[in-house]
């Protein structure tokens, strides 16, 4: 499980978030194991063997005792209790208290959640493989939460005015690369932010609800814009295709997303060492899908027939009708969507 799945597990509103404040609430401690494979009976020693029904009372019970409890991997069954873990002791661990140790031994040796209630700390952290993460109480996350939000907001701003003057720069036929690239940074920077703050709804749980609500309105159509933007003027090699240059952003370092040069290289131009000043014309994937009522197979049918944004404009509405899947009726649509987001963009950008 990964460290967002043992996050989700113990959100507010999950039976084990319950009984796991409860403990909390009660100063006492406990160490949890959220699974219960051979490779984590391997571990075990001692305790007894309950496998009865999980609830938030018996976790807070049971935790009277000094042994680990052990869950099952859905945490629906409580399968063992009192049992003293014996993880290798030749693996290494930053702690220092013996059920801190225990816990992130056990998490770096085999791939299960192991939380650790501290009564001393009266902190609540989750061991996931090599990760800790305490967790933090509601009301910090939720103000930080609504920072991220904030700022996704104003760099959202700044994607929509670039997204918007690459839209009347297509129209005019004066795209440079400077102008692609700027747009596929900002898309990428929402992104990670929209990424950062999906963690946050993750670990909120049932006290996230608004702030994915904001998410999700402030994300609609950013990552169709960041595929389409790639599609409309990636070069496509044998071993380059759109899938490759979407993973090659997402992993590009911080350092490098902020350098337009290192950006330019996901879109594989064929003409040697980047010029941010070089000319690219669209084929027309991101302006065509913005016609409402187009659908994806019937856009690609029409890139492929014209090969360009410019030769899609210049079009009459007979010469789009004899597009597959395209009627005299659709053609008229098409022609007349154009017309209006060219209008609405250059007016946007001169205004």
């Amino acid at each position: 499980m990964t460290l967002l799945g043992a996050l989700a597990a113990v959100a507010p509103g999950t039976p084990l978030r319950e009984g796991l404040d409860r403990i909390l609430q009660a100063s006492m401690g406990a160490l949890v194991v959220v699974g219960d494979g051979p490779e984590v009976l391997n571990i075990c020693s001692g305790g007894f063997l309950l496998d009865a029904a999980f609830s938030p009372q018996r976790l807070s019970e049971l935790a009277k005792m000094d042994g680990a409890i052990i869950l099952a991997a859905d945490a629906s069954r409580v399968a063992r209790a009192n049992v003293h873990l014996v993880p290798n002791p030749n693996v290494p661990t930053s702690e220092t208290g013996t059920r801190h140790r225990t816990a992130e031994r056990v998490a770096r040796s085999i791939p299960v959640p192991v939380v650790c209630v501290s009564e001393d700390q009266e902190v609540i952290a989750v061991y996931v493989n090599g990760d800790k993460h305490p967790l933090e109480p509601i009301p910090r996350l939720l103000n930080r939460a609504n920072q991220a939000l904030s700022t996704l907001e104003r760099y959202k701003n700044r994607l929509d005015n670039v997204s918007g003057a690459l839209s009347a720069l297509e129209i005019e036929d004066l795209v440079t690369v400077r102008d692609v690239v700027s747009v596929l940074q900002r898309t990428e920077m929402v992104r990670r932010i929209a990424e950062e703050i999906d963690g946050y709804i993750i670990e909120l749980g049932v006290d996230g609800r608004l702030v994915r609500l904001q998410l999700e309105e402030l994300m609609g159509g950013v990552e169709d814009d960041r595929r389409l933007v790639l599609r409309d003027y990636f070069h496509e090699e044998a071993a380059w295709h759109l899938e490759e240059a979407l993973t090659s952003l997402a992993e590009l370092g911080t350092d490098d997303l902020l350098d337009l040069k290192a950006v330019a290289t996901m879109l594989h131009l064929p003409e040697g060492p980047v010029d941010l000043d070089t000319s690219l014309a669209p084929r027309g994937f991101r302006l065509l899908s913005k016609v409402p009522r187009l659908s994806e197979n019937v856009v690609a049918d029409i890139v492929e027939r014209f090969g360009s944004l410019q030769k899609v404009l210049r079009a009459s509405e007979t010469d789009i009708d004899d597009v597959k899947g395209v009627d005299q009726a659709r053609a008229r649509a098409i022609k007349e969507g154009l017309a209006r987001l060219a209008e609405a963009s250059i007016l946007d950008r001169y205004s």
